[in-house]
C-alpha cells in the first residue's frame, strides 16, 4: 500500500515497486489522479481514495489490498502537507491539521496495516518523514511540530513491535527533494517557498523506501547535508540559532510574493501533482526553460 501515491516521493515509490513486480494499492485524496497514476504503471494496481486523517477510509484502503491480492505485507506512507509562516502567523486550524496528518494520519495507517501484516505472517511499514523531524526551522514551525510528533510516534511503534517476528517499522528522513510540495504549501509568510539546496531527486528517496521494505532499519537519512544539519542543531545550538534565520530568508522564502494562502493543506490540488517540482540540485527553479534562483 502506497499512501501519497499521486505525487512526488509517493509516486516515485509506486513506480519503483510496480516496475519490480509488486502489486499495489494506491492511496491519496483525489481518486481521478490516482487512476491516472494507476494507468501509467506496468503492474497490477488497485485505487482507494482516502485522506489519512479519515481512519475509516484508511481502513477501507487496507481492506482493498486484502480483497484484491489476498493479503498485505508492506506499506509506505508519504502523506503530508506543508505551511510557511511563523508560529504567530500560522492559523491554528492549519497548524492543527499539519499535526493531524503527520501524527494522526500515521497512526491511522499503522492501525490499518499492522493487523494485516500479522495475518500475512509479517510485513513492513515505512514512514517518510523529514530532516525537520530532528531540527527546528523558523517560519516552518507547524511542519516541524508535525514531523517531530511523527518521529516520536514512529519510534514508539518501533519499540512496540520489536519482539514480533517479521513485523517492522522504519522511518526515512529526507532533506530537500525535487517535488511539487514547496509551491503547493500553504503560506502566511508573504512569499511562496522554495527548495533549499542541496536538492535530491524523489527517485533517490523512493529507492531508500524500497530498500527499507526489504531490509529493516530504524531510521534512514536521505540528503547530503542532513547529518551536518542535525549535528549543528544538537552540538552548536547557539551558532545554529544565529545562522538558521538568515538561511531560511535566503534559501527557503524566496518564491514569488503571496498573500495568505492555505495551499493544499485541506483540499487536494491534483492539477499540480506530478513526480518532480522542477528544482535543480542547487535549488534553482526551472521557469520558462531557465533555472532561476528567484522564481
Amino acid at each position: 500500500m502506497v499512501v501519497g501515491a499521486s505525487s512526488g516521493i509517493g509516486l516515485a515509490v509506486a513506480q519503483q515497486l510496480s516496475a519490480r513486480g509488486d502489486r499495489l494499492v494506491l492511496v491519496a485524496r483525489d481518486e481521478a489522479r490516482l487512476h491516472e497514476v494507476a494507468a501509467s504503471l506496468p503492474g497490477p494496481t488497485v485505487v482507494s481514495a482516502a485522506d489519512v486523517v479519515d481512519a475509516d477510509a484508511v481502513e477501507r484502503a487496507a481492506a482493498a489490498a486484502v480483497k484484491a491480492f489476498g493479503g498485505l505485507d508492506g506499506a509506505v506512507t508519504t502523506a503530508q502537507a506543508m505551511a510557511y509562516g511563523s508560529v504567530e502567523e500560522l492559523p491554528l486550524d492549519v497548524l492543527n491539521h499539519l499535526v493531524e496528518v503527520a501524527v494522526g494520519g500515521t497512526a491511522n495507517v499503522a492501525r490499518a496495516v499492522l493487523p494485516r501484516f500479522r495475518a500475512a505472517g509479517g510485513g513492513h511499514l515505512v514512514v517518510v518523514s523529514s530532516l525537520l523531524a530532528e531540527i527546528a526551522v523558523p517560519s516552518m514551525g507547524g511542519y516541524c511540530a508535525a514531523k517531530w510528533g511523527q518521529l516520536g510516534l514512529v519510534r514508539t511503534l518501533q519499540t512496540e513491535v520489536r519482539r514480533e517476528r517479521g513485523l517492522h517499522v522504519s522511518i526515512v528522513l529526507p532533506g530537500a527533494i525535487d517535488t511539487p510540495i514547496y509551491r503547493q504549501a500553504a503560506t502566511y509568510a508573504g512569499r511562496q517557498g522554495s527548495a533549499p539546496p542541496p536538492v535530491v531527486a524523489p527517485e533517490r528517496v523512493a529507492a531508500a523506501c524500497v530498500k527499507r521494505l526489504d531490509k529493516a532499519r530504524r531510521a534512514d537519512h536521505v540528503g547530503p547535508a542532513n547529518l551536518l544539519a542535525v549535528a549543528g542543531f544538537r552540538g552548536l545550538p547557539g551558532v545554529y540559532d544565529r545562522l538558521v534565520g538568515p538561511m531560511v530568508d535566503r534559501a527557503v522564502l524566496r518564491g514569488p510574493r503571496s498573500g495568505a494562502d492555505e495551499g493544499n493543506v485541506f483540499t487536494a490540488n491534483p492539477d499540480a501533482e506530478q513526480l518532480r517540482g522542477g528544482w535543480t540540485t542547487a535549488g534553482r527553479k526551472r521557469v520558462g526553460g531557465r533555472a532561476r534562483w528567484h522564481g
